[in-house]
């Protein structure tokens, strides 16, 4: 029989309704004072052990961070530039670099979400942004839950900040964050994809493909070497930092790609600053904005020197079109292909393995990272005694690697019929492609299952996951319904915003949402579904088209993210463990059609082995 629960105890339950249903703690506002009520938050914390949300840490700043002032005052010169026409934005801006300005706009999260927009145009519907000059603290959260989650779904690596560090502005944190941010956007272009012209940098098939594996900074690297050796510099540049601090290679960089602006006055010059400052005048010439000092190059700033040598590549990058169409076979992957690499690339740097992915299909042919990531997902499972650290020179070394990665997938029992390490040195896509999806299904699959209050550590199949989605609309008054994770009825758009916002009633706005009944329709509502999902706080990597034509893989790692966040949500509110098990609610009657589905999304004994 349940005990007689004490004043404190109540008082405890209540706060965590707040705390985890935001709609009730909108109702309950007018009966507490706002600042008794975060206090009677953190006693509900300290009560409850601390529950699972950011927000509600407590701050533990004890050390001082340096903060490198020229880097700020850069950020600042590009977040005025960028966003200067904002409608939101431009009452605020610009920001004066000499004040803390910058953390304090960036409290609210606005301009964090305007600047992952900058860099990727796209990637956060705006329309999910709280907007107001004013926000209460659980919108401040959102916008910070959505920021983080799209920064993930970009490449930023944020595993050590939390929404309660962008809350409090940690000036290093955010600094940190915004430096990412930027440097994607400075180095968009540098692949093949946008820039064929990099191909001019190579000589022969091998090393495109050894191109195509080098990260964004590295191929910049390459293209300045390139440059500076048709100048005759005798020197390599091997960073971006001390190699570059007496100036000499800007100087030859300028003189080769601007032969208009040349000047000898600039490598006659015999202090390094006076040089330094030449370069910056003879660069401002090619509209490259001075985001950085002279007294920045002498210094070696990495961070800024990169942005400065990433902006003369944006405005001359001096490459023709001799060679783009004789390794044009090379880039043939189709949209879906594409997109998929994209989504598990991001997949896997968000997991903070120590190697960072650029290109999945070239970078995980030495088996090294696939190790990585087995292990940041089952710890323990990676024989590390077994495995070759790259750099790997000899081949055998790199099938040892990816046959350890193919023997633990067959002790979690992945469709592997057939496959063995070499498929994966060679480069072969689609399996590489479905091996990683196991990979991602199964760590999902695993999370579900820890919830054990809910799935009483049973296995959780697909069709557990539907048939919670399914239910959880139906409770909601809501009438769609989704037949399987290819139901093409998905792509308007309409069920995951119902499932949405049965979880969560006020995440979803209706009066932004369309029919989903045209193709402008549907992308719309895809776009809102991605951003509203990130802001509730799911770890997604699609994309709009992936909705709008009912990628099946991504249907079902949409799902189950809503899933497990609304499962945390309840099992973090439960006082003892008690709550009614949702997962399990209709039994498992669509279990073997959607078995049957799950194995075309695997492998094919006779397909993996062929490349397309």
């Amino acid at each position: 029989m349940r005990l007689r629960l004490s004043w404190e105890s109540q008082t405890v339950t209540w706060v965590k309704k707040l705390i985890l249903r935001p709609s009730f703690g909108w109702q309950c506002l007018g009966l507490v004072n706002w600042q008794l009520y975060l206090d009677l938050q953190g006693r509900a914390v300290e009560k409850s052990g601390g529950l699972r949300s950011s927000f509600l840490k407590a701050t533990t700043t004890t050390f001082h961070h340096a903060i490198n002032e020229s880097e700020k005052a850069s950020y600042v010169a590009h977040i005025n530039n960028y966003l200067a026409e904002d409608k939101f934005l431009k009452d605020f801006l610009p920001i004066d670099p000499a004040t803390d300005a910058l953390f304090d706009l960036a409290k609210d999260g606005v301009l964090l979400c305007k600047l992952i927009n900058v860099a990727v145009p796209g990637t956060i519907d705006e329309r999910a942004i709280n907007t107001k000059k004013v926000l209460n603290p659980w919108e401040r959260n959102e916008n910070h839950t959505l920021c983080l989650n799209s920064a993930k779904a970009i490449g930023c690596t944020v595993v050590n900040i939390g929404t309660q560090d962008l809350v409090e502005a940690r000036p290093h944190l955010v600094l940190g964050l915004i430096s990412q941010i930027i440097k994607i956007q400075l180095l968009a272009d540098l692949n093949l994809k946008k820039t064929p012209q990099l191909v001019e940098l190579v000589d022969d098939s091998q090393e495109v493909e050894e191109l195509l594996s080098l990260a964004p900074e590295k191929v910049l690297l390459k293209w300045m070497n390139f440059h500076l050796k048709k100048a005759g510099y005798q020197k390599q540049v091997t960073n971006f930092s001390t190699d570059l601090k007496d100036g000499e290679a800007y100087a030859h960089l300028l003189n080769a790609l601007a032969p208009e602006h040349s000047t000898h006055s600039t490598l006659d010059a015999k202090d390094p600053t006076e040089r330094a400052n030449k370069v910056l005048e003879m660069a401002e010439k090619l509209d490259c904005k001075r985001y950085l000092t002279p007294k920045d190059i002498v210094e070696g700033s990495p961070n800024l020197n990169l942005a400065f040598v990433a902006q003369i590549f944006h405005h001359r990058n001096g490459l023709t079109d001799s060679k783009t169409t004789t390794f044009a076979e090379m880039m043939t992957d189709d949209a879906e292909t594409s997109r998929e690499e994209r989504c598990f690339r991001f997949w896997m740097n968000s997991l903070g393995a120590t190697t960072y992915v650029n290109n999945v299909f070239e970078d995980v042919r030495n088996g090294y990272v696939m190790l990585e990531i087995v292990d940041k997902i089952f710890p323990g499972t990676v024989n590390w005694k077994q495995a070759n650290k790259p750099p790997i020179k000899m081949p055998f070394k790199q099938v040892e690697n990816c046959n350890q990665v193919i023997q633990i997938g067959r002790n979690l029992n992945f469709s592997l019929v057939n496959v063995a390490g070499n498929d994966i040195v060679a480069g072969n896509k689609k399996l590489i492609i479905a091996f990683l999806w196991q990979l991602m299904r199964f760590s999902m699959l695993q999370l579900l299952k820890n919830l054990r209050t809910h799935s009483q550590g049973k296995e959780i199949t697909d069709a557990d996951i539907l048939n919670w989605a399914n239910n959880k609309v139906k409770k909601a008054g809501r009438t769609s319904q989704m037949e399987s994770f290819k139901d093409k009825s998905l792509s308007s758009g309409i069920f995951f915003l119902e499932l949405l916002s049965a979880v969560e009633p006020r995440v979803v706005n209706w009066g932004l949402v369309t029919k989903g009944e045209t193709d402008e329709d549907k992308k719309l509502n895809a776009t809102y579904i991605i951003s509203v999902a990130r802001k509730l706080g799911c770890s997604i990597f699609l994309l709009p088209e992936d909705v709008i034509e009912v990628n099946q893989k991504m249907m079902l790692t949409l799902t189950a993210s809503i899933m497990y966040w609304s499962l945390q949500q309840q099992e973090a509110a439960s006082e003892d463990g008690e709550i009614s098990d949702e997962i399990f609610v209709e039994g498992r009657e669509n279990e073997t059609r959607l078995s049957g589905e799950t194995s075309d999304l695997t492998l094919d004994s006779e397909s993996s082995k062929t490349e397309e």
